[in-house]
Protein backbone atom coordinates (compact mmCIF):
# COMPACT_ATOMS: atom_id res chain seq x y z
CA UNK A 1 0.00 0.00 0.00
CA UNK A 2 1.35 3.41 -1.14
CA UNK A 3 2.11 6.06 1.72
CA UNK A 4 -0.97 8.32 0.12
CA UNK A 5 -2.98 5.37 0.70
CA UNK A 6 -2.00 4.72 4.21
CA UNK A 7 -2.05 8.38 5.04
CA UNK A 8 -5.73 8.65 3.88
CA UNK A 9 -6.59 5.14 5.70
CA UNK A 10 -5.33 6.55 9.05
CA UNK A 11 -7.05 10.22 8.68
CA UNK A 12 -10.38 8.23 7.64
CA UNK A 13 -9.86 6.20 10.88
CA UNK A 14 -9.61 9.74 12.76
CA UNK A 15 -12.91 10.66 11.39
CA UNK A 16 -15.14 7.70 11.84
CA UNK A 17 -13.79 7.84 16.01
CA UNK A 18 -14.89 10.72 16.56
CA UNK A 19 -18.34 10.26 15.34
CA UNK A 20 -18.43 6.79 17.14
CA UNK A 21 -20.48 6.23 19.69
CA UNK A 22 -19.36 5.43 23.18
CA UNK A 23 -20.71 4.54 26.42
CA UNK A 24 -19.94 6.34 29.62
CA UNK A 25 -17.84 3.57 30.45
CA UNK A 26 -15.71 3.82 27.45
CA UNK A 27 -15.37 7.16 27.53
CA UNK A 28 -13.89 7.06 31.39
CA UNK A 29 -11.59 4.70 30.84
CA UNK A 30 -10.27 6.26 27.77
CA UNK A 31 -10.07 9.37 29.05
CA UNK A 32 -8.56 8.47 32.57
CA UNK A 33 -5.39 6.89 30.77
CA UNK A 34 -4.69 9.50 28.47
CA UNK A 35 -4.61 12.14 31.63
CA UNK A 36 -2.09 9.66 32.95
CA UNK A 37 -0.29 9.62 30.05
CA UNK A 38 -0.27 13.82 29.59
CA UNK A 39 1.07 13.91 33.20
CA UNK A 40 3.43 11.46 32.94
CA UNK A 41 5.14 13.19 29.70
CA UNK A 42 4.39 16.66 31.78
CA UNK A 43 6.65 14.97 34.44
CA UNK A 44 9.49 13.09 32.25
CA UNK A 45 9.69 16.71 30.60
CA UNK A 46 10.04 19.13 33.87
CA UNK A 47 12.48 16.31 35.68
CA UNK A 48 15.01 16.03 33.05
CA UNK A 49 14.39 19.47 31.72
CA UNK A 50 14.74 21.99 35.46
CA UNK A 51 18.14 21.86 35.67
CA UNK A 52 19.37 22.54 31.91
CA UNK A 53 20.71 26.14 32.39
CA UNK A 54 19.79 29.27 30.45
CA UNK A 55 18.82 28.17 27.18
CA UNK A 56 17.49 29.25 23.67
CA UNK A 57 14.67 27.53 21.38
CA UNK A 58 15.38 27.43 18.04
CA UNK A 59 12.30 26.53 15.89
CA UNK A 60 12.59 25.63 11.96
CA UNK A 61 11.74 23.42 9.24
CA UNK A 62 11.89 19.52 9.62
CA UNK A 63 12.07 19.09 5.29
CA UNK A 64 15.27 21.72 5.44
CA UNK A 65 18.23 19.91 3.47
CA UNK A 66 21.62 19.92 5.06
CA UNK A 67 22.99 21.69 1.90
CA UNK A 68 20.40 24.42 1.88
CA UNK A 69 21.54 27.99 3.18
CA UNK A 70 19.15 28.17 6.36
CA UNK A 71 20.48 25.12 7.75
CA UNK A 72 24.38 26.21 7.49
CA UNK A 73 22.79 29.21 9.24
CA UNK A 74 20.76 27.34 12.01
CA UNK A 75 23.85 25.58 12.57
CA UNK A 76 26.24 28.72 13.21
CA UNK A 77 23.48 30.59 15.24
CA UNK A 78 23.48 27.39 17.55
CA UNK A 79 27.12 27.48 18.09
CA UNK A 80 27.36 31.09 18.33
CA UNK A 81 24.68 30.48 21.26
CA UNK A 82 26.93 28.18 22.92
CA UNK A 83 30.32 29.97 22.71
CA UNK A 84 28.09 32.84 24.22
CA UNK A 85 27.01 30.74 27.15
CA UNK A 86 23.67 28.90 26.35
CA UNK A 87 22.50 25.64 25.69
CA UNK A 88 20.11 25.22 22.55
CA UNK A 89 16.66 23.20 22.26
CA UNK A 90 15.42 22.04 18.89
CA UNK A 91 12.24 19.52 17.82
CA UNK A 92 14.68 17.04 18.34
CA UNK A 93 13.93 15.92 14.45
CA UNK A 94 15.76 16.57 10.72
CA UNK A 95 16.11 19.71 9.07
CA UNK A 96 16.60 23.11 11.05
CA UNK A 97 16.04 21.22 14.02
CA UNK A 98 18.97 18.52 13.33
CA UNK A 99 21.14 22.19 12.36
CA UNK A 100 20.42 23.46 15.64
CA UNK A 101 21.62 20.30 17.30
CA UNK A 102 24.67 20.07 15.58
CA UNK A 103 26.26 23.16 16.12
CA UNK A 104 25.37 23.28 19.39
CA UNK A 105 27.14 19.99 19.94
CA UNK A 106 29.96 20.99 17.75
CA UNK A 107 30.94 23.31 21.01
CA UNK A 108 30.51 20.90 23.40
CA UNK A 109 27.17 22.85 24.24
CA UNK A 110 24.36 21.96 25.81
CA UNK A 111 22.18 20.06 23.05
CA UNK A 112 18.11 19.72 23.98
CA UNK A 113 15.67 17.36 21.30
CA UNK A 114 12.21 17.64 22.44
CA UNK A 115 10.68 15.03 20.03
CA UNK A 116 7.22 14.40 18.78
CA UNK A 117 5.61 10.94 17.70
CA UNK A 118 4.49 11.39 14.30
CA UNK A 119 2.95 9.08 11.90
CA UNK A 120 6.28 9.51 9.38
CA UNK A 121 7.82 12.66 8.87
CA UNK A 122 9.58 12.79 12.71
CA UNK A 123 12.65 10.87 13.99
CA UNK A 124 15.31 12.13 16.58
CA UNK A 125 18.75 13.20 14.97
CA UNK A 126 22.13 12.05 16.05
CA UNK A 127 23.65 15.05 17.65
CA UNK A 128 21.07 15.41 20.79
CA UNK A 129 22.61 14.70 24.48
CA UNK A 130 21.46 11.31 25.34
CA UNK A 131 19.96 12.66 28.64
CA UNK A 132 18.08 15.31 27.16
CA UNK A 133 16.01 13.65 24.89
CA UNK A 134 12.72 13.14 25.78
CA UNK A 135 9.62 12.10 23.30
CA UNK A 136 6.11 13.14 23.23
CA UNK A 137 2.57 12.17 22.05
CA UNK A 138 1.28 15.71 22.56
CA UNK A 139 1.97 18.43 20.70
CA UNK A 140 0.50 21.16 24.05
CA UNK A 141 2.92 19.30 26.28
CA UNK A 142 5.94 19.48 24.07
CA UNK A 143 5.26 23.31 23.24
CA UNK A 144 4.62 24.05 27.23
CA UNK A 145 9.01 22.54 27.40
CA UNK A 146 10.02 24.55 24.96
CA UNK A 147 8.76 27.66 25.61
CA UNK A 148 9.43 27.02 30.22
CA UNK A 149 12.96 26.32 29.34
CA UNK A 150 13.51 29.00 27.02
CA UNK A 151 15.38 32.01 27.49
CA UNK A 152 15.27 32.83 24.03
CA UNK A 153 13.62 32.06 20.69
CA UNK A 154 15.40 31.70 17.07
CA UNK A 155 12.67 31.33 14.22
CA UNK A 156 13.97 30.47 11.22
CA UNK A 157 12.00 29.34 8.24
CA UNK A 158 9.81 26.67 8.55
CA UNK A 159 5.74 25.75 7.77
CA UNK A 160 2.42 25.53 9.80
CA UNK A 161 4.69 23.72 13.01
CA UNK A 162 6.94 26.52 12.95
CA UNK A 163 4.34 29.05 12.68
CA UNK A 164 2.31 27.43 15.90
CA UNK A 165 5.41 27.46 17.89
CA UNK A 166 6.12 31.22 16.76
CA UNK A 167 2.83 32.24 17.19
CA UNK A 168 2.81 30.41 20.88
CA UNK A 169 5.40 32.21 22.04
CA UNK A 170 4.09 35.78 20.96
CA UNK A 171 1.32 35.17 22.47
CA UNK A 172 2.15 34.13 25.43
CA UNK A 173 4.41 37.05 26.01
CA UNK A 174 1.20 39.40 24.24
CA UNK A 175 -0.91 38.52 27.10
CA UNK A 176 1.99 38.53 29.75
CA UNK A 177 1.94 34.81 30.77
CA UNK A 178 5.40 34.36 30.31
CA UNK A 179 8.31 37.05 30.55
CA UNK A 180 9.40 39.29 27.54
CA UNK A 181 12.23 37.37 26.10
CA UNK A 182 13.77 37.87 22.81
CA UNK A 183 12.09 36.20 19.55
CA UNK A 184 14.52 36.97 16.58
CA UNK A 185 13.03 35.53 13.42
CA UNK A 186 16.34 34.62 10.68
CA UNK A 187 15.31 35.62 7.26
CA UNK A 188 14.35 38.90 5.92
CA UNK A 189 13.03 38.12 2.39
CA UNK A 190 11.05 34.89 4.30
CA UNK A 191 9.58 36.23 6.81
CA UNK A 192 8.51 39.99 5.41
CA UNK A 193 5.50 38.72 3.73
CA UNK A 194 3.70 37.67 6.98
CA UNK A 195 5.11 40.67 8.85
CA UNK A 196 3.82 42.96 6.04
CA UNK A 197 0.58 41.12 6.50
CA UNK A 198 0.67 41.36 10.15
CA UNK A 199 0.68 45.41 9.60
CA UNK A 200 -1.50 45.99 6.56
CA UNK A 201 -4.18 43.53 7.83
CA UNK A 202 -4.33 42.44 11.62
CA UNK A 203 -3.49 46.26 12.80
CA UNK A 204 -3.97 49.20 9.96
CA UNK A 205 -7.06 47.13 8.68
CA UNK A 206 -8.39 44.63 11.01
CA UNK A 207 -7.24 46.87 14.54
CA UNK A 208 -6.51 43.15 15.97
CA UNK A 209 -3.33 43.75 17.14
CA UNK A 210 -1.44 46.68 18.90
CA UNK A 211 1.14 48.30 17.01
CA UNK A 212 3.62 48.10 19.79
CA UNK A 213 3.36 44.21 19.43
CA UNK A 214 5.38 44.52 16.46
CA UNK A 215 8.12 45.16 19.07
CA UNK A 216 8.11 41.43 20.24
CA UNK A 217 9.93 40.55 17.89
CA UNK A 218 13.49 41.22 15.52
CA UNK A 219 13.82 39.88 12.39
CA UNK A 220 17.50 39.26 11.49
CA UNK A 221 19.66 37.91 8.37
CA UNK A 222 22.81 36.27 9.64
CA UNK A 223 23.56 34.43 12.85
CA UNK A 224 26.18 37.21 14.65
CA UNK A 225 22.58 39.78 14.46
CA UNK A 226 20.28 36.85 16.09
CA UNK A 227 22.75 36.20 18.79
CA UNK A 228 23.27 39.74 19.24
CA UNK A 229 19.79 40.57 19.96
CA UNK A 230 19.68 37.99 22.55
CA UNK A 231 23.12 39.29 24.25
CA UNK A 232 21.92 42.87 24.04
CA UNK A 233 18.39 41.87 25.40
CA UNK A 234 19.93 40.82 28.71
CA UNK A 235 22.63 43.37 28.93
CA UNK A 236 19.76 45.71 30.17
CA UNK A 237 19.28 43.62 32.83
CA UNK A 238 22.76 43.22 33.57
CA UNK A 239 22.41 39.41 33.55
CA UNK A 240 24.42 36.78 31.69
CA UNK A 241 23.85 33.03 30.74
CA UNK A 242 25.33 32.21 34.03
CA UNK A 243 21.94 33.73 35.73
Amino acid sequence: MSESNNEDKLELNKIRKAFKDRDWNEIKSSDSWAIFKIMSEFVDGFEKLSKIGPCVSIFGSARTKPDHKYYKIAEEVAAKLVRHGYGVITGGGPGIMEAGNKGAKSENGKSVGLNIVLPFEQFNNIYIDPDKLITFDYFFVRKVMFVKYAQGFVVMPGGFGTMDELFEALTLIQTHKIGRFPIVLVGKKFWSGLIDWIKDTLIEAENNVSPEDMDLFTVVDTPTEAVKVIDNFYSQFMLSPNF
